[in-house]
């Protein structure tokens, strides 16, 4: 049994059909949605070898499985998922921030990971519509011409124009970065989960679970549905079960707030960050701005000055936005975890209950390689990665 339908369930639930196991997935509202639909699918360049840190092996195994699950979810499903090797950029409009950059050159090189430093003349010769931003000299005038159509207000005091943005202090490509469409990539699971014989039963919030004589006793409502074994990957809302099992984790609600912008062709070609933040254009045309993180429990709704705060970064990195509809906004809830790490691997005195949880934004990166490591324990196989610095209970 699989509590969770975001991408960690599904891929889990997917693995294990794919291995023969007969598996019922439930979620508390309809599967694909929430956290894992809502972000932008960036999928980073992660180690290829020398990685000795678990999750940055996680990280390596589960970038090179998504170029497979996508090749295989395609040939089963007949659905595209949109993956592709796009590549990223990575800028700094401060020295401290381009020291940053510079000092990760040497954990990218030990790991396997191609990094190249750009030029402002070569950014712009391969990215024409970053012209502004980096060479902001040449910048015209800002237009106050209203959005159409937009969900968000066109306040332009709320927005920093990009010509008064500092300059570009350092420029970092990676052609290992990848994209896929998050919605396209659930549907896909999903569709290929059923494929398999797997029984979803969706609006199936669990009220109690219990393990008790080799068998997991999972209440919804007056319903009760028993397995052999039972995994909970329900993101940020994991704390609440496990909580009420007494059974303690860091896990905590981050939200992201999102903006959807529809252009009438792609206005860049690869991924471009700035700290945490991030544009990420898709092939018709669409483009999305992100994102934040904020303390707020379970409140998955948007607000005014933070989707303002990120159109001016957005519209500061991309002046073309400035005139770009914008098609929607919304907002998703992280599963944080006090360390930054993800918890995966059984639950304390309960054997026959596993977590795979709180992978804070990388929950779609590291979804594939967390669906096989689950299993392979869920089997009583020796996974290929130590996850004992996953373990529930570790402080």
């Amino acid at each position: 049994m699989i509590i969770g339908g975001g991408v960690v369930g599904l891929s889990l639930a997917f693995e294990l059909a794919g291995r023969g196991k007969s598996v019922q997935l439930l979620d508390q509202a309809a599967v694909g949605r929430a956290a894992s639909w809502a972000g932008a699918g960036i999928l980073p360049p992660s180690p290829t070898h020398g990685a000795v840190d678990p999750l940055d092996q996680l990280r390596g195994m589960s970038h090179q499985l998504h170029a497979r699950w996508a090749d295989e979810l395609r040939a089963l499903t007949g659905i595209d998922t949109g993956y592709v090797r796009c590549g990223g950029l990575y800028i700094a409009r401060s020295a401290a921030e381009a020291a940053t950059l510079t000092a990760q050159q040497a954990l990218w090189t030990e790991h396997g990971i191609e990094a190249e430093r750009w030029s402002v003349e070569e950014a712009i010769a391969r990215e024409p519509n970053l012209r502004e931003l980096l060479n902001p000299v040449s910048n015209n005038p800002v237009s106050n011409n209203p959005v159409s159509n937009n969900p968000v207000s066109n306040n332009q005091d709320d927005r920093t124009p990009a010509k008064n943005a500092p300059a570009v202090k350092a420029i970092w490509y990676m052609p290992d970065e990848c994209q896929l469409r998050n919605p396209r990539h659930l549907k896909a699971l999903t569709a290929g989960c059923k494929i398999r014989g797997v029984q979803i039963i969706e609006q199936a919030q669990v009220n109690h679970l219990e393990a008790t004589n080799g068998a997991v006793r999972v209440a919804v409502g007056d319903q009760v549905f028993t397995s052999q074994q039972a995994c909970i990957c329900s993101g940020a809302w994991t704390r609440l079960l496990m909580d009420a099992m007494q059974v303690p984790t860091g896990i905590l609600p981050i939200r992201g707030q999102m903006l959807l912008y529809r252009a009438e062709k792609p206005l860049l070609q690869r991924v471009v960050n700035e700290g945490h933040r991030y544009l990420v254009a898709r092939d018709d045309g669409r483009l999305l701005a992100g994102s934040c993180e904020e303390e707020v429990g379970f409140d998955c709704s948007t607000t005014e000055p933070m989707l303002q705060q990120l159109r001016g970064w957005a519209e500061g990195i991309l002046p073309q936005l400035k005139s770009t509809p914008l098609e929607n906004s919304w907002a998703g809830l992280r599963p944080g975890s006090f360390d930054g790490m993800p918890y995966i691997g059984p639950v304390p005195g309960r054997p026959q209950v596993f977590v795979a949880s709180g992978h804070y934004r990388a929950g779609l990166h590291l979804s594939c390689a967390t669906a096989v490591v689950v299993a392979d324990l869920m089997q009583g196989k020796q996974p290929a990665i130590d996850l004992s610095p996953f373990r529930l209970g570790r402080g």
